[in-house]
């Protein structure tokens, strides 16, 4: 099941959000406040993976500012929170089908609503004339005295007309004379076709949409809500996590080192009792290097990293519940610096996406990929690189198998490639009060700070696209990308080797500004090339260029490659006579005031340098 679009109403600071529909990966945008967490968490009620977070309650719960009229009537009449669409997949249809017939579903989409009752309601369109086609197809009876059957529209009208049958067969004086002329062969064959439609609908109330509901229920995606707040503790009192499972007091951090144990394949009561210590010590390493595996493929900030586990006897002076029993403790070790520190001391960020791994393969591990992920400002920790980097892990990990819906505010945590999958969410107010949150399925709101993150990716993103691409050339001046564009563009036509036009040609304003273009624009996924002009006084800039190792020093070319000269710019490239002409004809230049077809003698190497100085001796008449 796919979930296709949800309306939110009365739920916290919500009273209606509207319809909006749900991509695959779904960002929600918004400013602090704006109602981000609540969609989350109304959302998560639905189908939640930990049992026990299912129920609304209307104390907490309902918008406050109309609970005194909701609390009359909210018994007799408990109002609807979430109206959710889903789009049934192929193994839905064919669980339905196995039981109603194939024709049964005309539309493969279904409504799945639940309120303040805290009971799911279903909305799916059956044909129960098709069902009742189904099965008597099926039955194997010869109809032939039986036409009635067929003349049923509902499957309680069938039911009562295989009574009738039955009843009258089994009245019959000459019950025994139909035994052995067969007729006793088709009332056993509608008794069995009454039990499977008794075992399959409730007898007094046969309603099929009942039954594909009680199929679908099964099939229904959980829900993992992870958010921000949310990370395993460095270090749990095994004593104290007892007492807090027997007393029913788990908290976050307290349900994540379990599934850390879970994945292990361990228990609290099995690491209480020490018997196998070496081999909870080794399933660990196992699940820990696993994960670090996975982390460290997208945690780019720094690599040098092992997460490592301790369990061993509390020490006496240290402050409560960490004094007694065992103790057992997460740290970090640093393979650069050769030092270890407590779980609890490392980056809040890298905390949380261990964190969140441990967890979400936990879920996995019972629910495989029937999961919708909810991530609650998942990168409000993180680096704008390592931002991108969990863009990266939801797009490449996530995606194929999970819905993923996330709230941010952060321009890095929003995919320029996927932008119309941003939902902006405001906490609107009307002409007659107050209007409460709205998610919107247009990716610009009238709201600029609400779109203020999206005005920002779009900015970056049209900038890339407008001086770079995935194949980039830099050049120093605009000059030099008119030169390439249009000789290229002669060498194609005359049938020669032209410049790919996979390539964009970007100026950056000389070479000492191609450093810092770099940095800016570039990134593992794009090819950059340089090429420079060489002289003199360019010499020591393009040697520091190379050294820095911002992209390889192959992939900086300079113009005297290219030349027969020491020094050399693109016009050089070009050739002296034809750049000659092109000058001569520009500005008019005829007879004793044009640059002569040979090079003087003395003049400069560079030919823009001996246009330039011929250009001030002469008068020139420029072409407008």
């Amino acid at each position: 099941m796919r979930l296709t679009s949800v309306r939110i109403q009365n739920f916290k600071c919500i009273e209606d959000t509207d319809k909006f529909s749900i991509a695959p990966v779904t960002c929600l945008v918004g400013k602090n406040e704006s109602g981000k967490t609540a969609v989350l968490q109304a959302l998560y009620k639905l189908s939640p993976e930990t049992p026990g977070f299912n129920a609304f309650d209307p104390l907490r719960e309902y918008p406050r500012r109309k609970y005194s009229s909701y609390k009359e009537r909210h018994t007799s009449n408990p109002d609807n929170v979430l109206t959710t669409v889903w789009e049934l997949d192929d193994a839905d249809l064919e669980a339905l089908h196995s039981k109603l017939g194939e024709e049964a579903i005309p539309r493969q989409t279904i409504e799945i609503r639940k309120g303040y009752d805290n009971i799911l309601s279903w909305d799916l369109e059956i044909d129960e004339c098709k069902i009742i086609e189904h099965y008597l197809n099926s039955s194997g009876i010869n109809f032939e005295g039986f036409e009635d059957l067929r003349k049923a529209k509902t499957i309680r009208d069938l039911l009562g007309t295989i009574d009738t049958y039955i009843v009258g067969q089994e009245g019959d004086p000459s019950h025994e004379k139909d035994v052995e002329t067969g007729s006793q062969r088709k009332i056993e064959l509608l008794k069995t076709l009454k039990a499977s439609f008794t075992s399959t609908f409730a007898e007094d109330d046969p309603d099929p949409v009942k039954v594909a509901a009680n199929i679908l229920e099964k099939r229904l995606p959980k829900f993992l809500y992870f958010s921000e707040y949310q990370k395993m503790p460095g270090q749990v009192s095994i004593d104290d996590l007892r007492r807090k499972i027997s007393e029913k007091k788990l908290d976050t951090g307290d349900r994540i080192f379990l599934a850390l144990l879970g994945l292990a394949g361990s228990s609290v009561d099995e690491i209480s009792e020490m018997k196998h210590y070496e081999a909870l010590k080794a399933e660990l390493e196992a699940v820990s290097s696993r994960l670090s595996e996975e982390i460290f493929e997208y945690w780019t900030q720094n690599r040098h990293l092992d997460v490592r586990f301790e369990f061993d006897n509390a020490r006496p002076e240290d402050p409560a519940p960490f004094n007694s029993g065992y103790v057992f403790r997460t740290r970090i070790w640093n393979n650069r610096h050769r030092v270890s520190v407590s779980f609890d001391e490392r980056s809040t960020g890298f905390v949380w996406f261990f964190s969140f791994l441990v967890w979400f393969s936990q879920v996995r591990k019972n629910y495989g990929e029937n999961l919708i992920i909810l991530l609650d400002e998942p990168a409000l920790n993180l680096h704008a690189k390592a931002q991108a980097d969990l863009l990266r892990y939801i797009e490449e990990k996530l995606r194929p198998y999970h819905q993923v819906i996330y709230t941010t505010h952060s321009p890095f945590m929003i995919d320029p490639e996927n932008i119309l999958s941003a939902r902006t969410v405001e906490d609107k107010t009307t002409d007659v009060g107050v209007g409460g949150t709205k998610v919107g399925d247009q990716v610009f709101s009238t709201d600029a700070d609400t779109i203020f993150p999206l005005q920002r990716v779009l900015g970056y993103e049209i900038a890339q696209t407008l001086f770079i691409g995935k194949n980039t050339l830099i050049v120093e001046g605009p000059s030099d990308v008119l030169y390439l564009k249009w000789f290229s563009q002669v060498l194609q036509q005359s049938g020669r080797e032209c410049l790919d036009p996979r390539w964009v040609v970007a100026p950056c304003g000389g070479v000492d500004k191609m450093m810092s273009f770099v940095k800016l624009f570039a990134s593992n996924t794009l090819n950059i090339v340089a090429l420079v002009d060489f002289s003199e006084g360019q010499k020591s800039k393009i040697r520091r260029f190379r050294e820095s190792g911002i992209i390889e020093g192959s992939r900086i070319l300079s113009a005297e490659m290219y030349s027969s000269g020491s020094e050399a710019d693109v016009e050089d490239i070009l050739g002296r006579i034809t750049y000659v002409d092109l000058v001569n004809r520009c500005y008019r230049l005829t007879g004793k005031d044009a640059i002569p077809d040979t090079k003087p003698t003395g003049a400069p190497e560079r030919v823009v340098i001996e246009v330039a100085q011929h250009l001030t001796s002469v008068a020139c008449h420029p072409l407008l």
